[in-house]
């Protein structure tokens, strides 16, 4: 039996639309729960830098809104679709709100949880902004709390990209 990896899974993107996240086969990826409404909302800022700086070099930021943490992303996906463009120049993928933790979490976030625990061994995601960063084969490398601003992530990404 082969070993699961990101590329099992599929999300619907922002626009409606299923998405294999086999597309992304090759590419070094930072997969974020998002919401527009947190105190850690201008971390997009940050995400998007990245994304600009090193999509040419096989990087994707790729984003989930969440609105399980105190209601910060209440909006349906074309309002958040515009918050993050309008706002901070979103151009990375972004995909439908779904739940990152409980019975109802997205199969992708059941599996990136399992793969990078968080501290103490626990696999809940905390709060919005949390990051997992994976490899070219689509295996979990690392996960990154809110509370570390994508700039502080740049050099593992870079690492990753040889």
């Amino acid at each position: 039996m082969t070993e699961q990896t990101v590329y099992d899974f599929t999300a619907t993107t922002i626009r409606g639309e299923e998405q294999s996240l086999e597309a992304f086969q090759g590419k070094v990826l930072l997969i974020v729960n998002t919401a527009s409404k947190c105190g850690f909302t201008p971390q997009f800022e940050g995400l998007q830098a990245l994304h600009a700086d090193l999509k040419d070099k096989g990087l994707e930021v790729l984003g989930f809104p969440c609105n399980q943490f105190k209601n910060q992303d209440p909006a349906d996906d074309q309002a958040i679709s515009e918050f993050c463009s309008l706002n901070y120049g979103v151009d990375f993928p972004m995909f439908s709100k779904i739940d990152v933790n409980g019975p109802s979490a997205h199969p992708l976030f059941q599996y990136l949880k399992r793969e990078a625990k968080g501290l103490l061994g626990s696999e809940g995601v905390k709060w919005n902004f949390t990051k997992f960063l994976v490899n070219q084969k689509g295996e979990v490398v690392d996960r990154y709390p809110p509370t570390t601003k994508p700039e502080a992530i740049r050099a593992d990404i870079v690492k990753l990209l040889g």
